[in-house]
């Protein structure tokens, strides 16, 4: 079993964290909520008073921040993570921010000899709390496996994706991928509805020929279609529609500084953009169905 520092206790952080917890590693936590911290300390982890308290001495450092500034400001300068660091620790930031503070954190850890790899998710707030996330990661073979030791306990998928910046890399182009095929789910199955087909028919139809995909299959976008899809919860998260557009907005990000005109991911980003301009970027991101609707 490994000491692990967990920083950020978020909707992901959190259940991810308690895995952790529960797998028997030795776990200390900081946020900057004290209802998040008492939440893992009651769940059996260690509540420190600062980031970098939290991260002395332990084998692994893991953080879930919400953008790209908050990862730069936690790990480097004279006050950053990194400084205090010794070679030991294997960094794993998780949070999903773009590739190039990704790059940039990496480079500064390995001019001071310590692994870091960014590893961002995929699965959202269920596949946290059950361990079976799926993890994008960015950094050296070696510490791709000493960070394979302690990712296992939180997810079940774990791929190195290539150099620092690779994992955010690789989530850009699965979340991109992911609005689309939602989007043109929710088209195909309210041009069924509009022309009299059953929705639940006409899923168990386009789930058995060549349009199968993963938000037919998982998450149907469709009210009373899935049980247990945010969709017949009244579009409860889920996967808000405000995570969606920034993760689009990083995904753009990536095409743009790799000179790539993606017209598809374009589109998907001005739709979702649209639909949260609406007031609805707390609602799940298979709403959209709502915005096609009118």
């Amino acid at each position: 079993m490994a000491t692990v520092a967990f920083i950020g206790l978020g909707n992901m952080g959190g259940p991810m964290a308690t895995n952790l917890v529960k797998a028997g590693h030795t776990v200390t936590v900081f946020d900057l909520s004290e209802a998040a911290c008492r939440q893992l300390q009651a769940a059996g982890a260690a509540v420190a008073a600062s980031a970098a308290e939290a991260a002395a001495g332990v084998d692994y450092v893991l953080s879930m921040l919400p953008a790209g500034k908050h990862v730069a400001a936690t790990y480097l300068g004279e006050n950053g993570l990194l400084a205090g660091l010794d070679q030991a620790t294997t960094v794993l930031d998780c949070s999903t921010i773009d590739a190039a503070t990704a790059r940039q954190v990496g480079e500064a850890a390995a001019a001071l000899g310590i692994g870091f790899m960014d590893s961002p998710v995929s699965g959202g707030v269920a596949a946290a709390a059950a361990g079976t996330l799926a993890f994008m990661c960015g950094g050296s073979a070696a510490t791709f496996e000493k960070a394979r030791q302690i990712l296992q306990d939180m997810g079940k998928n774990i791929f190195h994706a290539g150099p620092a910046g690779a994992g955010q890399v690789a989530k850009g182009c699965n979340n991109m991928l992911l609005a689309i095929h939602m989007i043109g789910t929710c088209e195909a199955l309210e041009m069924g509805v509009r022309n009299g087909l059953d929705p639940k028919v006409l899923s168990e139809i386009m789930l058995a020929s060549s349009g199968r995909n993963w938000s037919l299959e998982v998450y149907n976008p469709y009210p009373g279609v899935m049980e247990k899809a945010p969709a017949s919860n009244d579009y409860k998260p889920g996967f808000m529609v405000d995570l969606m557009v920034k993760d689009l907005g990083l995904a753009m990000e990536i095409a743009r500084q790799s000179d790539f005109d993606n017209p598809m991911g374009q589109l998907a980003g001005e739709l979702y953009n649209r639909h949260q301009q609406a007031g609805n970027g707390q609602m799940d991101f298979s709403s959209i169905l709502q915005m096609l609707q009118h």
